[in-house]
């Protein structure tokens, strides 16, 4: 009975953790398309060039990187993988920081992956 609601929380994670990461993926590319914009509007300024220049790659690289973490933690979550729950751990702690959705789910997926019964579901399904 304890096995099947954890598998129904650990699919909730993993989907969570797939929706939310793509959402912030399609923002990662929006950003890119904005910051290139705003630097094509900006002119002859040197240092706005720069600070747009830097920030148009930098930020939607970084939001990418964490966002397509996201989503393979989460379809490895869904196949039971162990080092999916793992991942999903540290992706749900740096989303913490997304203040206040992040938070809660972040919470909420640490608590999940972090009992008892979780670990034993993962150590069930690698052998």
């Amino acid at each position: 009975m304890e096995e099947s609601r954890m598998k129904k929380h650990v699919t909730i994670v993993g989907a969570l953790q797939i929706g939310f990461s793509s959402l912030w993926l399609i923002l990662a590319v929006v950003l890119y398309f904005i910051f290139n914009f705003a630097r094509g509007q900006v002119g002859d300024d040197d240092t706005a060039l720069k600070v747009l220049g830097f920030l148009s790659i930098s930020l939607p690289l970084f939001i990418g990187l964490i966002s397509v973490i996201g989503i393979a933690s989460g379809i490895a979550l869904l196949s039971y993988r162990s080092w999916g729950r793992i991942l999903t751990i540290i992706v749900s702690a740096i989303g913490c920081f997304n203040i206040p959705i992040g938070t809660l789910v972040g919470v909420y997926s640490i608590w999940v992956l972090m009992q008892d019964d979780t670990v034993k579901l993962f150590e069930h399904k690698e052998q």
